[in-house]
């Protein structure tokens, strides 16, 4: 899988140091950081599932907010500069500390472990900011989890620019003081659609074609941004933390190719037509065109379905996530999300019914992995789905990207999935029902086992 492949969600900052605009004399402490990074959007949100590529474009530099009340300017920086290249790598420390999870590396880690290791890294002065990186490097590299890095200041920056909306930009959810949350502007293409409508850097996104967004995730507000190239999207943004309100009409550039590919068979010796559907990987289209594949099939006439997850590497969490709610009951539970940090506990539970109730055969082989095995453990465990073909991969970590105040990151991992069956999904991956396709019988016969032994 590609290094920002959950998953799920956009890159996330540290809170803001309080350090002054010159550099302290005074040997650096311990830094005060009193929230943990926040989990992005709906259990997925804590994955690096929700990038899946880099956007072409320069970022634009996020400027200088200032806020005039009363005529009195109020300047905030936005990036501390003075950050000590010793107070860089206690940054990175602290974000182990915080978040990792124990389990996730080769090595045994506990905090009074890490604790030593603090010691033993800042004994002495960091001359320089590259040997400051480096130290971070084979600090996280000391934990044995080949999914936990440093990023760069250049590499931090293509994952910031990431467009999943096809205008341009890319959302963020940030709490508000309202127990909710509204969406940020995190990441802006240069001379792209919404730079060139007027939206900046740091900008709330208020509603989309009229639909007021402020308390949904950055996916679903993505997906409503989405459309086909050279229409137009109405938005509404607040420029800045006090600046104006403007409605703008964008015009749509890009959007992610359809991963959904589907046809009606008839299958030997059976008189009933089986919709067969491919689902490549999980983007930001595929929820969308999945329900247009089942309606079709099912107008023409289609008994059951077969869902192919053969190959699908995952993709975008969340996407994984909204798919298997087509399928399940309303209360089912899709995921159970696990981690030291209680905003990464999570339990994922369908809203409504499912989209279709006949017999489901699922696909599924050992590169089915992350989204995907998502999608097969939440059908298979509700009994909505036999698992056909081989053992899944086992990708069930869970990843989130933290800003550091140069302008680099890291990326952690910070919990895990667990199926509704309570299975820890991590290395041990999904066995099947069959080897084989059963015949619609069988698939009948072993769902209906499969519901009777759940109610028992």
């Amino acid at each position: 899988m590609r290094p920002l492949t959950h998953a799920p969600l956009a890159p996330q900052s540290r809170a803001k140091l309080s350090i002054p605009g010159r550099v302290p004399t005074a040997p650096p402490r311990a830094l005060p950081f009193p929230d943990a990074l926040r989990a992005a959007a709906a259990a997925a949100a804590v994955s690096l599932s929700l990038l899946t590529g880099d956007a072409a474009g320069a970022a634009v530099p996020q400027p200088t907010e200032v806020c005039r009340d009363g005529g009195a300017a109020v300047e905030e920086e936005v990036r501390a500069e003075a950050v000590t290249n010793e107070q860089l790598v206690e940054e990175a420390w602290e974000v182990v500390y915080e978040s990792f999870l124990p389990d996730a590396g080769t090595r045994s880690w506990s905090p009074e472990m890490w604790m030593q290791r603090k010691q033993d890294i800042l004994q002495g002065t960091i001359k320089s900011r590259s040997r400051a990186h480096d130290i971070i490097r084979k600090m996280l590299g000391s934990l044995g989890d080949p999914y936990t890095r440093f990023l760069s200041p250049s590499e931090f920056s293509k994952m910031s620019k990431y467009d999943m909306t096809g205008i341009g930009l890319n959302l963020r959810e940030i709490p508000d003081d309202n127990g909710s949350f509204k969406l940020m502007v995190l990441g802006l293409l240069l001379d792209g659609p919404a730079y060139s409508a007027g939206v900046r850097q740091g900008d709330e996104l208020l509603s989309v074609n009229g639909i007021d967004v402020r308390g949904k995730s950055a996916f679903d507000a993505s997906s409503m941004l989405q459309g086909p190239k050279e229409t137009f999207v109405t938005i509404k943004v607040k420029h800045g933390d006090c600046g104006p309100v403007e409605s703008m009409k964008v015009q749509r550039q890009l959007i992610a190719r359809t991963p959904v590919f589907y046809r009606l068979e008839k299958r030997e010796n059976e008189d009933s037509s089986v919709g067969y559907i491919r689902i490549k990987e999980f983007n930001s289209v595929a929820k969308k065109d999945l329900v247009s594949a089942l309606k079709h099939l099912q107008n023409s006439g289609a008994s059951y379905f077969v869902l192919d997850l053969r190959d699908n590497l995952g993709g975008l969490v969340q996407a994984g996530i909204e798919t298997a709610k087509l399928f399940l009951n309303k209360g089912d539970t899709v995921i159970y999300t696990a981690g030291r940090d209680r905003q990464v506990q999570n339990t994922i539970v369908a809203e409504s019914g499912p989209l279709v109730a006949t017999p489901l055969m699922l696909l599924v082989n050992n590169r089915t992995a992350s989204a995907s095995e998502i999608v097969a453990s939440a059908l298979h465990d509700n009994c909505k789905a036999v698992l056909v073909g081989e053992r899944t991969f086992g990708k069930g970590l869970i990843q989130s990207v933290f800003e550091l105040h140069d302008g680099s990151g890291i990326v952690v991992t910070v919990g895990k999935y667990v199926t509704p069956n309570h299975k820890d999904i991590n290395g041990n991956g999904i066995e099947p029902d069959y080897n084989r396709l059963p015949d619609l019988t069988e698939a009948r016969d072993y769902l209906s086992r499969c519901r009777i032994q759940e109610l028992s």
